[in-house]
């Protein structure tokens, strides 16, 4: 009987995948947690397919893998797996690039409403018996007043510029790989250079994957460039930005303040200083969540998984290998 693996899941159970998976006479073995790779190597080991949400699938786990026909992410990103050393192996990894792009780019605007019109602050003051307003006038403006900058035009960049435009923001784009009359269509304008970019936005977002060029895409020089007061928010990947160069800037006022759903690490650790600071909203990495594209999400990947197994051609390959014909 063939079998998928799967490393780790955040669902209560696996309910759905063992709905596509079962009837289709495969078995599945899993690990609840995120484990060690030692741990993650034995469960893949004579795996068809294997399906990952965070555990770390690195070069070790992947030399384990003897049968392996591909590895599914559960997301849209996959920076917690080894491409590389998968294409090494002619292993596929797969993602599920546009299972929730409504709900980051819903998610990007809730962010950015909340910093603007200070929803935290003024309800903590209402919730703690006082009335009034607990920022200064100056922290609160409306979305049609600032020049907001995206760094990616991607399916959720693109989404999220559309909203911005619904709330008649000034928005400015910046993606190297898209052509400037693309992002002119759109109704953006675009930036000529990424620091073109940060020296006229009142608030920026990045939405691009995360790899070699992207990582910690943003640090202690692109915060400094970026206009004094003005706000960050990240809902993509932790590892776009440098979160010690986060902190320092949010602690020294040169970021007026931050809304990040994704962090590195995560989680957050406890002792943290970004944990208590005022100006900023944290969620836990669940822009993504609502029930269709958890559903989604759960059976594209089991789907994907028995199409390896089965020696089928496999969509949204990431890692340049070839699919089966």
């Amino acid at each position: 009987m063939p079998t998928i693996a799967i490393t780790d899941y955040t669902f209560p159970d696996l309910s759905l995948e063992e709905g596509i998976l079962r009837p289709a006479g495969v078995e599945i073995v899993s690990l609840k947690e995120k484990r060690p790779p030692a741990e993650i190597a034995e469960l893949v080991r004579q795996a068809d397919a294997v399906i990952t949400q965070f555990a770390p699938v690195n070069a070790e786990v992947i030399a384990a893998m003897s049968r392996a026909r591909a590895i599914v992410r559960y997301g849209i990103g996959y920076d917690n797996v080894d491409g590389a050393a998968a294409r090494e192996r002619g292993i596929p990894l797969c993602n599920i690039p546009d299972y929730c792009v409504d709900e980051v780019a819903d998610h990007t605007l809730a962010f950015m409403l909340a910093l603007t019109r200070q929803v935290v602050p003024n309800t903590l003051l209402v919730r703690e018996g006082r009335w009034g307003l607990a920022t200064p006038v100056a922290a609160m403006s409306a979305l049609k007043q600032l020049t907001i900058g995206i760094v990616g035009y991607g399916r959720i960049g693109r989404e999220v510029v559309q909203r911005l435009l619904a709330f008649k923001a000034r928005v400015v784009v910046f993606d190297p790989v898209v052509p400037a009359e693309t992002i002119t269509k759109g109704g953006a304008l675009a930036a000529a250079s990424l620091d073109a970019l940060l020296a006229e936005c009142d608030l920026v977002s990045p939405h691009c994957p995360s790899g070699p060029s992207t990582k910690q895409l943003f640090n202690a020089a692109t915060f400094s460039k970026m206009k004094p007061g003005s706000l960050f928010v990240n809902v993509g990947r932790g590892d776009l930005a440098d979160s010690e160069a986060i902190t320092a800037a949010l602690q020294s006022g040169h970021l007026a303040g931050a809304a990040l759903d994704v962090f590195d690490p995560e989680p957050i650790p406890a002792d943290h200083p970004i944990r208590t600071m005022p100006n900023v909203i944290l969620a836990s990495h669940i822009a993504s969540v609502s029930t269709p594209a958890v559903k989604t999400l759960r059976e594209t990947a089991a789907r994907i998984a028995l199409q390896a197994v089965r020696g089928e051609p496999l969509p949204n390959i990431v890692n340049s290998v070839s699919s089966p014909a």
